[in-house]
């Protein structure tokens, strides 16, 4: 899942040391994604269905949240886009975790493309979006308040959910097989 080089190895992706705003924003959220993507990458159905401790939460259950995330981040909330498949087609108000639920009976190539495909459209509309201006113009949807975030706290977000999501992951992938740490081996 990770990006490779020629020689199978995961290309780093690390927040310049001292480049601009918008730089280190998506370098830090390219490198949550590159990480989450590393805990996830190379199993099975049965390691992605995997639990520990009282959780029932799973490896293929994340991924098919954040490739929700992504897309409702950057498609729906960033440009006010409609809800791309599969995510269009969901009575969110009778099944709120469908994504969850969902995952057990999903392959793990869907897992890995539908996530794969997410954040590449996120990819794409950030860079729509950051064409017309700099981080701190207004994202199409308003909070429930009225208020209007900028893309800068959107993105603030967007690494939090990894941060938090790839914590879970690490405590999922530890127990399956022992994957440990925070960077993919260079």
């Amino acid at each position: 899942m990770p990006a490779v080089t020629e020689n199978n190895q995961p290309i780093l992706m690390e927040p310049p040391a001292a480049g601009t705003e918008i730089d280190t924003l998506i370098g830090s959220l390219e490198r949550q994604r590159l990480t989450f993507a590393w805990k996830c990458a190379d199993l099975d159905s049965t390691g992605l269905r995997a639990t520990t401790a009282a959780t029932t939460m799973t490896l293929g259950g994340l991924l098919k949240h954040l490739a929700l995330v992504e897309d409702d981040y950057f498609s729906v909330r960033l440009l006010g886009r409609a809800p791309n498949p599969p995510w269009d087609k969901v009575d969110w108000e009778s099944d709120p975790d469908w994504e969850w639920r969902t995952a057990a009976v999903d392959t793990p190539e869907q897992l890995y493309a539908l996530w794969e495909e997410s954040v590449a459209r996120s990819r794409a509309n950030l860079t729509v979006a950051l064409a017309d201006g700099d981080p701190g113009q207004l994202i199409h949807r308003s909070w429930p308040d009225g208020r209007s975030p900028s893309i800068r706290r959107m993105l603030v977000d967007m690494i939090e959910e990894y941060a938090r999501h790839t914590g879970h992951a690490d405590l999922l992938r530890e127990a399956i097989d022992g994957r440990v740490g925070e960077d993919p081996p260079s």
